[in-house]
C-alpha cells in the first residue's frame, strides 16, 4: 500500500521504517530540511538499535521516501499517518497545535478521499477536532463532498526497543466506525498479524484513552514499588527479596515493578499530566494518579539524598562520577532523566560531574554545553580518576559487571550510590566499598583489603 507520515521524529520515523520494511511505499514529511537531508542519507536523528540498517535497506530499495513538501504526501497516498509533536502546555495539557495544522494542511491538497491515521499521543477528543479542522478547510476550499476518515491508532513503543516493538507489536489499537478505514487499516497491519490477528478495533475516544491508561497503569506500578522500597530501608529489609516474592505471583508478574530513581522519558511524564488534566478539566480529579507523580517527583531526587547523608560536611568540592545519563538503555533520550536531576542538584551544592553514558554523550552536551564542572568521559573507568563516589543513574548492560576492588582502589570516598540495584551488596561490602542501593538492607563495608 502506499502510506505518507506526516513528521519523522521518534514515533512517525518508526513507524515508517517498520511498514516500509515489510513492503509498503513510504513517504515522510517533515518541515525541517537539514532533518531530512539526514534521512535521505539514511542517518537517523535519533539513537534507536537497528533503526539506521533498516533505513538504509528500504532507502535502497526504494520503499521509503522523504520530502519536506506536503503536497507530495498527499498526492503519495490514501493513507497517512500524522506523527507530529503534542508538547505539553504549563497546565500539563497536550498541545494539539501541531496536529491540528497539519490536518488543515492535509485537507488543503486533498483531490479525492483520504484517512488520517493519528500516531500522536493525543488526549480524548482530538480525533473529533481533527476531523472538524478538516472538514472547515475542505468546505472553505468548496470540497465538502470530499471524504476525510479519521482514525486513532496510538503507538506503544519502549524506548530502546521501539522498532523490535513495532514489528512484533503485542497489540494494534484502531478506533474507528468507518467499514472503508476498518478495511483499510487491516489491509496495512495484516504482515504484523501473521502468528495471531493483533487488531483490536473500537470507538475513537476508546482508542485515545487506552493509550494513556496504559502508560497510567505502568507508571503507578513503579511508583509503587519506589515508595515500597523507601518504607524497606527505613525496616530494615530487602526490596529484592520482596519484588521477587511479589513477582512470582501471576496476578502481579514481574514487569515494572524494579524500584530505581524515577521515571522519565518523554512519555510517562508528559502523558500523566495529560490524562491528569483531562480528567480535573471534566470535573474528575485522579488522586491516585495525582499521587504516582507526587512519588516520582520525589523519588528523582532521592540519588542527591544519599549523597548528602553520605557526606555531612557538604558536598562542595567533591568530584562525582555518574554512569548512564540517558533516561533507560538503548536510547541517547535525557528527557526527564534522574541523570539530570542529580547533576543539576549536584551543581548547585558545588560539586562537580564526571559522567559517561554509551550513546546520551552528545545530547548532554546539545543540553548543557561546555561548563566547568562537567566533565564527559570516554569510558566508564574514566570517570573514576580523582572522583569522591560513583552513581548510578542507567542501567547499561556494560556496568553490570565490575572489578570492585579497583572501584575501591580510586574512588576517594569509597561510595557508591546504585539507582537501579545492579549489584549485590555484600560482594561491593566485601571491597571495602560502601553501597546504597533502593531499598536494599544495608551492609557495613568490610575494612579495606591490603
Amino acid at each position: 500500500m502506499d502510506v505518507s507520515v506526516f513528521g519523522t521524529g521518534y514515533v512517525g520515523l518508526i513507524q515508517a521504517a517498520a511498514l516500509a520494511d515489510v513492503g509498503h511505499r513510504v513517504l515522510c514529511v517533515d518541515i525541517d530540511p537539514n532533518k531530512i537531508k539526514q534521512l535521505q542519507q539514511a542517518v537517523p536523528p535519533i539513537s534507536e538499535p537497528g533503526l539506521s540498517s533498516t533505513l538504509e535497506d528500504n532507502i535502497k530499495a526504494g520503499r521509503l521516501l522523504f520530502s519536506t513538501q506536503a503536497s507530495d504526501a498527499v498526492e503519495h497516498a490514501e493513507l497517512i499517518f500524522i506523527a507530529v509533536g503534542t508538547p505539553a502546555d504549563e497546565d500539563g495539557s497536550a498541545d494539539l497545535s501541531h496536529v491540528l495544522n497539519v490536518a488543515r494542511q492535509i485537507a488543503s491538497f486533498m483531490e479525492s478521499d483520504r484517512t488520517l491515521i493519528i500516531k500522536s499521543t493525543v488526549p480524548v477528543g482530538t480525533a473529533d477536532q481533527v476531523t472538524h479542522a478538516a472538514y472547515e478547510e475542505l468546505q472553505r476550499r468548496g470540497k465538502e463532498a470530499l471524504n476525510v476518515r479519521v482514525v486513532s491508532n496510538p503507538e506503544f513503543l519502549k524506548e530502546g526497543s521501539a522498532l523490535a516493538d513495532c514489528m512484533r507489536p503485542d497489540r494494534i489499537i484502531v478506533g474507528t466506525n468507518d467499514d472503508e478505514a476498518r478495511n483499510q487499516l487491516s489491509e496495512l497491519y495484516a504482515p504484523f498479524c501473521r502468528n495471531r490477528e493483533k487488531l483490536m478495533f473500537m470507538d475513537n475516544r476508546s482508542a485515545e484513552l487506552t493509550k494513556y491508561a496504559a502508560n497510567a497503569m505502568l507508571a503507578t506500578r513503579i511508583s509503587f514499588m519506589n515508595e515500597l522500597a523507601n518504607l524497606t530501608e527505613l525496616l530494615g529489609a530487602d526490596i529484592e527479596a520482596v519484588r521477587k516474592g511479589i513477582g512470582s505471583d501471576p496476578r502481579i508478574g514481574y514487569h515494572f515493578i524494579y524500584p530505581g530513581c524515577g521515571f522519565g522519558g518523554s512519555c510517562f511524564p508528559k502523558d500523566l499530566r495529560a490524562l491528569l488534566h483531562t480528567a480535573e478539566h471534566n470535573g474528575m480529579p485522579m488522586r491516585l494518579l495525582r499521587s504516582v507523580t507526587d512519588v516520582n517527583d520525589s523519588q528523582r531526587h532521592i540519588l542527591f539524598s544519599k549523597l548528602q547523608a553520605l557526606f555531612p560536611d557538604g558536598l562542595v568540592g567533591k568530584s562525582i562520577a555518574i554512569w548512564g545519563l540517558a533516561f533507560k538503555p538503548n536510547t541517547d533520550d535525557m528527557r526527564e532523566a534522574p541523570s539530570r536531576y542529580l547533576m543539576e542538584a549536584l551543581w548547585a551544592e558545588g560539586a562537580s560531574v564526571q559522567a559517561y553514558d554509551p550513546e546520551a554523550m552528545s545530547e548532554c552536551r546539545r543540553i548543557y554545553g561546555y561548563r566547568n564542572d562537567l566533565h564527559l568521559c570516554a569510558t566508564r573507568d574514566d570517570t573514576l580518576e580523582d572522583a569522591d563516589a560513583l552513581v548510578i543513574c542507567t542501567e547499561w548492560k556494560n556496568f553490570r559487571v565490575v572489578d570492585f576492588d579497583l572501584l575501591a582502589s580510586k574512588l576517594r570516598a569509597r561510595v557508591i550510590v546504585d539507582g537501579r540495584n545492579l549489584y549485590n551488596p555484600e560482594h561491593v561490602a566485601a571491597a571495602g566499598l560502601h553501597y546504597s542501593g533502593i531499598g536494599l538492607r544495608h551492609i557495613a563495608p568490610e575494612a579495606p583489603r591490603p
